[in-house]
């Protein structure tokens, strides 16, 4: 299986949904860095489930035990190893998957590729649980970029049709960025919670669920990372980024919106700041122009899918018996899962630019 991000700081992922544990490696961290795991610890509660009504009612503690890497509060130079226990599992609600495939999810596909060995009870290797250990290895690196001057931060852009205002491109404030990186359910503009509260409860009252979009901000970049071609700044933070289950789309910039426009509209005029740096006076490029930091803000837009398992009827197969049958999932489920992803993608960002410095 393909867990392994990174070619300078590793990060390898393992466990199951409902095993005993999951579990992160971090390799290639330099040593002597400070790591405040309060800190850690209030970045795992934002993704954390339970916590919610947008959420499954699960609840883990999802509090990391650290078996290697650490030593009075700071990195080894050893890899960083952390398990998180899983304390709250209900595999008999998984029963009916075994050989009827959820519609939207991986069951089908990883029957096939693994020869029905897979393990189905909660979504297995493939659950969304498995995001805990990236919001730690992010929650890690991310206070070793802090200190490089690199600061990140996300929000629900949208839930359903219910929109958040959208970032500045040329750059938020850190006030922002500080009360951002603190809430479970984080918005620029708090007055939209109610409303996309409501569009996630009409899908979660009609068996239902709902997607939406997480906009994302790297600042403090320098200028001159990256490679054209295949090592691009958009090319690895897509790789990491795609690592979240329910991604299915990411867009830099004005992304798909600057095809509908001219150059002159999406090209980013440059000028010298008071500083004598060079900017850009907009920032439809996102950050990055020929795979290569410009020195602005990198700012990213993730699409999360609906959560594919929902109370009502669906129709599948009977794998077993090679037939066409219905299913109707049982369990305990998001019925929204773009609150809880932001925390998530925030920890795919550090993790992939912290490959590229």
């Amino acid at each position: 299986m393909g867990s392994v991000f990174g070619n300078k700081v590793k990060i390898s992922i393992f466990g199951e949904s409902h095993g005993t544990a999951i579990g992160v490696v971090i390799d290639g961290l330099p040593s002597g860095e400070a790591i405040d795991l309060e800190e850690v610890y209030r970045q795992m509660a934002r993704r954390a489930p339970g916590n919610d009504k947008t959420a499954t009612p699960r609840k883990e503690p999802d509090k990391p035990e650290i078996l290697s890497g650490l030593l009075n509060g700071c990195t080894t130079g050893a890899p960083l190893a952390a398990v998180i226990y899983n304390t709250n599992t209900r595999s008999g609600d998984y029963g009916n998957i075994m050989t009827s495939p959820r519609p939207g999810h991986s069951d089908y596909t990883a029957y096939v590729r693994y020869g029905g060995f897979n393990d189905v009870r909660g979504g297995g290797h493939f659950s969304g649980r498995l995001t805990a250990n990236m919001v730690f290895a992010g929650a890690v690196v991310r206070q070793i970029l802090k200190r490089k001057g690199i600061e990140i931060a996300a929000h629900i852009y949208s839930i359903g049709n219910v929109c958040d205002k959208a970032f500045e491109p040329t750059g938020i404030s850190r006030e922002l960025i500080e009360r951002l990186n603190g809430e479970k359910f984080a918005l620029v503009d708090p007055d939209k919670e109610e409303s996309m509260r409501e569009e996630v409860e009409s899908a979660r009252n009609a068996g239902d669920s709902i997607g939406g979009i997480v906009e994302c901000i790297v600042q403090g970049m320098p200028v001159g990372i990256g490679e054209p071609m295949f090592g691009g700044v958009e090319n690895i933070i897509s790789a990491a980024v795609f690592g979240v289950p329910a991604v299915k789309g990411i867009e830099f910039g004005s992304g798909f919106a600057g095809s509908h426009t001219t150059g002159l509209n999406n090209n980013d005029e440059f000028y010298y700041d008071e500083n004598g740096f060079v900017k850009t006076k907009t920032n439809n490029h996102g950050g990055a122009l020929g795979g290569i930091t410009s020195g602005m803000p990198i700012l990213f837009r993730a699409a999360v899918k609906p959560t594919p398992s929902v109370s009502a009827e669906q129709k599948t197969v009977d794998l077993a018996a090679k037939s066409n049958t219905v299913l109707a999932v049982k369990g305990r489920h998001d019925p929204c899962i773009v609150p809880r992803a932001v925390s998530v993608i925030e920890a795919a960002a550090a993790i992939a630019v912290i490959n590229m410095i």
